[in-house]
């Protein structure tokens, strides 16, 4: 069963966000974990890294797939998950919380508008599913 938190928001991409100020937390969705499969190795960006949206930050390696991570806001990376590197499977048993990538200091705010919400992310698996 899918899992959509609805404190988050969500690109197309399968990144969701969680914002704090101007602090954006970034992960992958349960859904892209599920479609990835057993996740095996992922690579990050440095800290202090700049972003911007649409672009890759990085990339991560399943048992079906090579995908790029893709930005859901610009910014400057200021933190990143050292826990990961210690235990990749929290990105598949917990991705929306200690599966956690990333945390990006946005500076443009009304990027997030062009997120979707829970249930807008629902909507376009579903429609993402039909096609």
């Amino acid at each position: 069963m899918k899992v959509f938190p609805e404190d988050l928001l969500y690109s197309r991409e399968h990144i969701w966000v969680r914002v704090d100020g101007d602090m954006a937390t970034l992960g992958i969705t349960d859904y892209a974990q599920e479609s990835l499969g057993e996740i095996l190795s992922i690579e990050f960006p440095e800290i202090d890294t700049y972003v911007e949206r649409d672009e890759a930050f990085g990339s991560i390696e399943s048992t079906k797939a090579v995908v790029d991570l893709i930005a859901s806001v610009n910014g400057t990376i200021v933190s990143i998950n050292e826990d990961i590197h210690d235990d990749i499977g929290i990105i598949n048993s917990d991705p929306h919380d200690t599966g956690w990538l990333v945390v990006i200091e946005m500076d443009d705010m009304e990027q997030l508008d062009e997120l979707l919400d829970a249930a807008g992310y629902h909507d376009f698996i579903m429609q993402q599913e039909a096609d």
